[in-house]
């Protein structure tokens, strides 16, 4: 019932920035959690963050704490990953998801978009 496509992937330096953004199709949007995952090259996909069906509540995994802000516009079916100070390490596919859980495990994110990659040189 719901499509999620990302945009904003690319290619940045060290310490620049980026935004994501994952637009939804449906009228039940607002009723999800949305969050968002990477998966590094070589490695498995894990979690990033996830926001809540208001957007009043977030969480970060650590890596990511102080750097990376997560938002939704429920009125524009979007949420936001304002990825900011980036490091190589974060070179990575960047995928949305929905999800019906307050859950950091993928088995229980319901949709998924399609994904995007991010770079970033050292």
């Amino acid at each position: 019932q719901v499509q999620l496509v990302e945009s904003g992937g690319g290619l940045t330096q060290a310490g620049g920035s980026l935004r994501l953004s994952c637009t939804a199709s449906g009228r039940t949007f607002s009723g999800y959690n949305m969050g968002w995952f990477r998966q590094p090259p070589g490695k498995e996909r894990e979690f990033v963050t996830i926001i809540n069906w208001s957007g009043g509540t977030t969480y970060y995994t650590d890596s990511v704490k102080g750097r990376f802000t997560v938002s939704r516009d429920n009125a524009k079916n979007t949420v936001y990953l304002q990825m900011n100070s980036l490091k190589p390490e974060d070179t990575a596919v960047y995928y949305c998801a929905a999800t019906n859980a307050w859950s950091t495990s993928q088995a229980e994110w319901r949709y998924w978009g399609q994904g995007t990659q991010v770079t970033v040189s050292s």
